[in-house]
């Protein structure tokens, strides 16, 4: 493989540069969110969430078309609605947050299916679904790099009382009482992350680029400092390759991208020092 391969088509071609730097940023918030996920034991809330600003996502789509500001909008309040709702569910009933989850995303996702598809723009609904670098124009461009500054920024804003409240709630609220509005803005942040994401990785593939770079780090550390940029860095590795797998193999974006990022997890789970299959010794999370 030439060096003209992997770095030809973002010379070439500006949509690919576009897709390159926005998903690139996307990949470097998103990553030490699913850190935090994993860390809090929320990790399939991270993939209701993303089947649950569907429904938002699809309406503002079939209203205004492709416009990032009100598929960023639908999505928001789509997410963070759904969330507050198994939240209530979980307060009225007793019956377990990630229960409340997983009926409620079914729904939201056969809800933002069939307004897609009362839309009749089965083209549009694809690319929504599964990704796609042609859909990253300036505007989305602006906006991922903007989310993922934002994201940053509050994360480490809120760092310690997350690392706190992750490993050791308890203390955390013999201290401070901080910790439900770190909680809030994580939230937040990660229905930002996902709706962000429709463009180039869809609305089904979104939460892999969360997850699998951040459940692959962490069969490469113990430490949470080093186990936040490496999912950054996995997350970002994983989009350049998918991007090219993309344009050479005239496939969807957001699949290539996922798929390398499960492929180096399987590769992790196998080789990866803390907790690999060829591994034994198990070691507790320090930060």
């Amino acid at each position: 493989m030439t060096p003209d391969i992997l770095w030809a088509p973002f010379i070439e071609f500006a949509f690919m540069r576009r897709a390159l730097f926005g998903s690139v940023a996307l990949a470097c918030s998103a990553g030490p969110l699913g850190v935090f996920l994993i860390l809090r034991r929320m990790s399939l809330m991270g993939d209701a969430i993303a089947h649950g600003i569907l429904p938002g996502a699809a309406l503002a789509f079939w209203l205004f078309g492709l416009s990032l500001p009100a598929l960023t909008a639908g999505g928001l309040v789509a997410g963070l609605g759904m969330a507050g709702a198994a939240a209530w569910v979980t307060r009225r009933t007793g019956l377990r947050e990630d229960a409340s989850l997983a009926a409620l995303y079914p729904i939201s996702l056969a809800s933002g299916v069939l307004l897609l598809g009362l839309a009749g723009r089965k083209l549009d609904l694809l690319h929504l679904l599964f990704g796609s670098a042609l859909a990253v124009d300036t505007t989305t461009l602006y906006g991922m790099l903007g989310t993922a500054g934002f994201s940053l920024l509050v994360l480490l804003v809120i760092f310690r009382a997350l690392a706190l409240d992750s490993l050791d709630p308890l203390f955390l609220r013999s201290i401070s009482r901080f910790g439900p509005l770190a909680h809030a803005a994580f939230l937040t942040l990660v229905v930002l992350n996902l709706v962000i994401g429709f463009q180039a990785i869809g609305a089904l593939m979104v939460v892999g680029l969360m997850m699998l770079p951040a459940a692959a780090a962490r069969f490469w550390s113990r430490r949470l400092p080093v186990l936040l940029p490496l999912a950054a860095l996995i997350g970002a590795v994983c989009v350049w390759l998918g991007l090219l797998l993309s344009f050479y193999a005239s496939l969807p974006s957001g699949p290539c991208i996922v798929l390398l990022a499960g492929a180096f997890y399987l590769f992790s789970l196998v080789a990866g020092p803390v907790h690999g299959l060829l591994r034994s010794t198990s070691f507790p999370m320090t930060v």
